[in-house]
């Protein structure tokens, strides 16, 4: 196991009926910024319910955060923060939102006028000394963003990660009654971005990290038996309970704590979602496979223990283990009505060349956990995939 630090402040409020407790989770006396997306956070009274539970404080509304959340939005949000002296912020929603509110968390307390800078350290963090704290209702369990300090955000079309420990949510409710307005697409993609989180910090090289090990083999097993019980059943609650702690657990930190991580399937998968607004998780699903098969050599140790561990495939050779194994990974996400080539969704031999130029305009030219994915081998797993 490999030398690490590991950070994690967020309360989790886990469980239904627990909204009443945002009264005594946000101070007495500050002035909230309610943030949300679409219309759906106030058609099911979400917002209605914490405005109500905070009542007495002055509240203020900022909804239209986009999927893929837009900087441009964000950038407006920031200026009414300052505007109107916001203490604190609330997000409802998932990923984007509480992704586009801790963006917005940080340039509400940056006065250089140049809001883009937060984007572009990388996985460095943000070198900023203060943010405004943030509390989250988490209302589709997939990125992990209500227990973490990270953000994506689209700017000039492109995505881009970033970070900073100021940006991890003070408190996240984490109701599973939320998750049954949900469109079973996004169960679907929620599902699968959850699952290819602990693959990015699981499936990389050895290092006798065995507690971090089997918890990521825990939370993959999990979805594999709770996923599509969630998908196809709207009613079964214990299900969606632990499917949204898997996609809370899955990037939390404790899974990558001191292991090699690897990435390349998101970053490739940004950059399909960048060029054709594809949802994140999906993308995610259509890539993994051919990624795994491509680095067979690469990851073999850690695709036997895949294999044994968590699909139960304890008979054949050891390639035959890692072939069923990646097999039976691709027919999980078809299950969930997932399709994983790219002629599904209209991307050619043009479209490839235009995921691999944008990766390379964003210098994603050395990938995964060992550096050494190019980006003619990424044109390669995008061929396979078609």
């Amino acid at each position: 196991m490999n030398n690490f630090d590991f950070y994690n402040p967020t309360h989790i409020v886990f469980g239904q009926d627990r909204f009443a407790e945002l009264d005594t989770l946000i101070p007495a006396d500050a002035k909230v910024m309610i943030t949300y997306g679409g219309e759906s956070a106030k058609k099911y009274g979400t917002v209605d319910k914490a405005r109500e539970a905070l009542k007495g404080r002055e509240i203020v509304e900022f909804g239209g955060i986009e999927p893929n959340p837009h900087f441009e939005t964000l950038a407006k949000a920031a200026d009414i923060a300052k505007a109107e002296n916001i203490d604190f912020l609330l997000a409802v929603g998932g990923g984007s939102v509480m992704d586009g509110t801790k963006f917005i968390a940080l340039a509400a307390k940056d006065d250089s006028g140049k809001y883009q800078n937060i984007l572009f350290n990388g996985f460095e963090p943000v070198p900023a000394t203060e943010a405004l704290p943030l509390g989250c209702i988490a209302t589709l369990p997939a990125t992990g963003s209500e227990m973490n300090m990270a953000g994506v955000i689209t700017y000039n079309e492109q995505k881009y990660p970033f970070m900073s420990p100021l940006t991890f949510p003070k408190f996240s409710v984490l109701d599973p009654d939320l998750t049954k307005t949900l469109p079973k697409e996004q169960i679907a993609n929620g599902v699968a971005d959850a699952f290819i989180h602990v693959i990015e910090q699981y499936l990389t090289q050895p290092v006798n990290a065995k507690v971090q090990d089997r918890i990521g083999e825990g939370v993959l097993k999990t979805l594999i038996e709770d996923g599509p019980v969630t998908y196809a059943d709207n009613d079964d609650l214990d299900a969606r309970k632990n499917f949204m702690w898997s996609a809370t657990t899955a990037l939390c930190g404790s899974i990558g704590a001191g292991v090699p991580q690897d990435w390349s399937t998101h970053m490739i998968g940004h950059e399909m979602t960048a060029s054709f607004g594809i949802a994140h998780g999906r993308t995610l699903a259509i890539i993994l496979p051919n990624v795994l098969r491509e680095r067979k050599d690469k990851k073999h140790a850690k695709l036997v223990q895949y294999a044994e561990r968590v699909w139960d495939i304890t008979e054949g050779t050891d390639d035959e283990k890692i072939n069923q194994a990646i097999n039976k990974t691709e027919a999980f996400f078809n299950d969930l009505d997932i399709f994983t080539n790219l002629t599904h969704y209209g991307i050619d031999d043009e479209g490839i060349d235009r995921i691999v130029n944008n990766m390379e305009k964003m210098g994603l030219t050395a990938l995964s956990e060992t550096g050494d994915l190019t980006l003619d081998i990424v044109r390669k797993i995008l061929v396979a995939t078609k």
